[in-house]
């Protein structure tokens, strides 16, 4: 197999507007597990409430998302080339997808002060991890078969936005009716938890995992019942043998392929970089500014809606002006409010200017240093999603039919493959400096050199 620098897409079926709604929707099932899970509710509180203190919490749970990275890493291009050779994608979602639920009602055992249980809870996160992200290699894979390259961008965009409002609408229904104040023993509406949750022990924090599980087995069945799927190929034992041999030799062809091989390895610097941004952005905000699973949960409401907004403006830039313009924009953003973001202190912004801290009891982001970070943070939702959607569709674009799954698989070893390098980064800054705030900052490096080498990515003709 050749690999030309010209995108290309694989011939379509008849794609219905069901068949589209149906791919999108496995955003919005799949969302919750990163929005409630990895960054806004269950992270926090781990880090603040389940482990010892937030810089061990920190360090303990970068570690987790390292090792997911790495485990994705290798596996993703193997069984991508394997499924190109067996066919249907869905049986891989399914499976995938109820690894990622099991792991994430176990969460439910995560009772504060248990630092005993920690590793253990750490460890099912990192198995959740593995079957969303596995999930979503086959998914993507699905989509050059439902529009043609002219389209790609604006479907790839309203997954991922639909993906925000997914995560929007559960994380509000978590601080709504689940999440309680220990103090008040009430929720940000004002209302005494569901189920009877009892606020002192957080169990509003620990059910986001069961309600995680349950969200995407019921809002994944759009996607079964309505997207087509690729036929069936070979039987198990030779498609395991003919897709480990394909793979091979298409990673062999990298080297001649320079715009792509460029590509994957931006793509690999950035997202490494993003994925730890998003990881601890909540845990960064409880330790820094002091912030309760509240406070992070609007923060999030904040991105969600931003990152929407984003998805749907970067999706038609993209089919406008390129998938590559489009990431270049949203890297560079990325940047500068990373930069804002590690210069706030609570009793400093923009490392120099002091200002006064918040008081117990002032209000919702009172001080200037909470609405500042407040501020940054929408801006980073609104440039994270195009910058994710771009480069899926960029990779549609070039995807041969034949090997769209391998493609993608490479796609997601490029996003893991040191993807545990900057979570490592940021447990060892932090354990070493026993400070967040430079843990945090090394993230920086990753979307520079990812954006420098972006630059060098020779221009295919149509994206």
């Amino acid at each position: 197999m050749a690999i030309s620098d010209t995108p290309r897409a694989a011939p379509r079926p008849s794609s219905t507007r069901a068949a589209r709604f149906g791919w999108v929707m496995f955003d919005w099932a799949s969302q919750p597990f990163f929005t409630l899970v990895t960054t806004f509710v269950f992270a926090p509180y781990f880090a603040s409430k389940v482990a010892a203190d937030p810089v061990s919490g920190q360090a303990m749970w970068s570690a987790g998302v390292a090792v997911a990275g790495l485990m994705i890493a290798l596996l993703s291009p193997i069984l991508g080339a394997i499924a190109d050779e067996a066919g249907p994608r869905k049986p891989w979602i399914v499976a995938f997808g109820a690894l990622m639920a099991v792991a994430s009602l176990g969460l439910w055992y995560a009772a504060p002060g248990r630092t005993d249980l920690a590793p253990l809870i750490v460890v099912a996160f990192v198995i959740g991890t593995v079957g969303a992200e596995f999930a979503a290699v086959f998914n993507n894979a699905m989509l050059p078969r439902l529009v043609g390259p002219d389209a790609v961008g604006r479907l790839s965009g309203r997954g991922w936005a639909m993906g925000y409002l997914g995560g929007l609408v559960s994380l509000v229904l978590a601080l709504g009716f689940l999440v309680a104040d220990p103090i008040s023993g009430t929720t940000f509406f004002g209302l005494t938890p569901l189920f009877g949750l009892d606020a002192a022990s957080h169990e509003g924090d620990r059910v986001v995992g069961p309600l995680t599980a349950v969200w995407f087995a019921l809002f994944v069945l759009p996607l079964l019942f309505f997207t087509p799927d690729v036929p069936r190929g070979k039987p198990w034992g030779a498609a395991v043998k003919a897709g480990l041999g394909d793979l091979k030799g298409t990673l062999g062809l990298l080297k001649a392929n320079r715009s792509l091989s460029q590509f994957l390895i931006a793509n690999m610097l950035y997202t490494d970089g993003l994925v730890a941004l998003f990881a601890f952005g909540g845990i960064y905000a409880a330790g820094i500014l002091g912030w309760t699973t509240i406070e992070i949960g609007v923060f999030g409401i904040l991105l969600t809606i931003t990152g929407t907004i984003g998805c749907l403006i970067g999706g038609a830039l993209d089919d406008r002006f390129g998938s590559r313009f489009v990431i270049g924009l949203a890297l560079t953003i990325l940047i500068l409010a990373s930069i804002g973001i590690v210069s706030i202190d609570k009793d400093r912004i923009l490392f120099v200017i002091a200002v006064t801290p918040a008081v117990p009891g002032d209000g919702l982001y009172a001080s200037t240093a909470e609405q500042l970070y407040l501020a940054l943070g929408a801006v980073i939702g609104f440039a994270a999603g195009p910058l994710q959607a771009a480069s899926r569709s960029l990779v549609a674009r070039w995807a041969p039919a034949e090997h769209v799954g391998q493609f993608y698989g490479l796609f997601a070893l490029s996003g893991k493959v040191t993807s545990f390098m900057a979570p490592a980064m940021v447990s060892l800054v932090t354990t070493v400096t026993a400070s967040q705030r430079l843990g945090v900052s090394v993230l920086l490096a990753f979307f520079a050199l990812g954006l420098i080498l972006l630059s060098l990515v020779r221009r295919p003709a149509g994206t």
